[in-house]
């Protein structure tokens, strides 16, 4: 028996094998918890106190590990949003003259459960990263991944240094950009956008959140194109053959990626924006589709101060899949 979803759940295995073997006896007591430790769903991308074991106090052959066993749920371009991401704490620290202590080494990985079981569940995460895969048999789901980035653009002389998260921007701006004045209009859902994104660190998330903005339907082709392009960046973060395509009518299903097709027609995607429309300006935006929910914000710093998050309603945590092996294993 292969596929996708079993290939992937042996790749985590072998990585997080990996990792519990690089750790002296007290770090795996504390990497190692129970598959219903009520953390397990507690994830948060804001500083603070989490579960697991941090980065910096592992070995150097373990810390490589526990970025590894990262790359198994992310593509090689979310894998380098990721470590851009964790190398901004510093930047941070930095712009704040060290005041919270913020370190690019003070991330935390954690594994619920047995690695191999039938239901077993990590995370990494930090701030402004999260990213949480739950295996049950031959399937493998993660989500929510988060990834944020502070500050979100660095520049200098007018060049732009380093922004994680530049492309989830610039693809949503040439999006509205795009469309006419009707769609548009029915696009923006509010003048001033909130300061985070609305599901915040929810264990899980509704499935739908109104006003849900302009259906794929009512866009021309060049912008129903861009919406697709924007669905399959945020897909594309998972590893190869994780991600689940979704059809928003551009003609494109996904299939180069290797991802299954939920058949969501253009009539069932949808796109809403908040905040103004010029570049520096606060905005929000998020796609609804069946089984998927994005969500992307940016109105801190100056609006340089970006949150992106993607989560699969009723899924999230493996919710949908988890009962029935549960109660297999009873």
């Amino acid at each position: 028996m292969s596929g996708p979803g079993i290939e992937a759940g042996r790749r985590m295995a072998a990585a997080a094998g990996a990792l519990v073997g690089a750790l002296t006896d007290d770090q795996r007591a504390a990497v190692l918890l129970p598959f219903d430790d009520a953390t397990r769903t507690g994830w948060s991308y804001l500083p603070g106190p989490r579960s697991g074991l941090v980065l910096l106090e592992l070995t150097v052959p373990a810390r490589k590990a526990a970025h590894r066993l990262l790359a198994t749920a992310l593509s090689r371009p979310a894998f380098a949003q990721a470590v851009s991401i964790m190398a901004l704490e510093e930047v941070l620290d930095i712009d704040e003259d060290g005041r919270l202590g913020r370190h690019s080494d003070d991330y935390r990985v954690a594994v619920f459960g047995r690695p191999g079981a039938d239901a077993w569940a990590w995370r990494f995460e930090g701030h402004h990263l999260s990213v949480t895969a739950t295996i049950a048999g031959a399937d493998v789901v993660v989500a929510p991944v988060f990834l944020g980035a502070n500050p979100a653009r660095v520049e200098h002389d007018g060049h732009l240094v380093t922004a994680p998260l530049a492309p989830e921007e610039d693809l949503a701006r040439a999006l509205i950009a795009e469309m006419g004045e009707g769609p548009r209009g029915q696009a923006i859902i509010a003048a001033t956008a909130p300061r985070d994104i609305v599901t915040r660190t929810a264990a899980d998330v509704p499935g739908e959140l109104t006003p849900r903005g302009v259906t794929a339907a009512r866009l021309g082709p060049i912008a129903r194109e861009l919406l697709g392009r924007l669905v399959r960046l945020y897909l594309g973060r998972l590893a190869p053959g994780l991600a689940a395509a979704i059809d928003v009518g551009d003609g494109n299903d996904g299939s180069d990626r290797g991802g299954a097709t939920d058949g969501a027609g253009p009539g069932e995607v949808s796109f809403a924006w908040a905040g103004g429309l010029r570049a520096g300006a606060g905005h929000y935006y998020r796609i609804q589709a069946p089984r998927l929910l994005i969500e992307y914000d940016n109105t801190q710093r100056g609006a340089n101060h970006a949150h992106t998050v993607l989560r699969r309603p009723g899924e999230d945590f493996g919710a949908a899949l988890l009962p029935g092996h549960l109660a297999a294993e009873a």
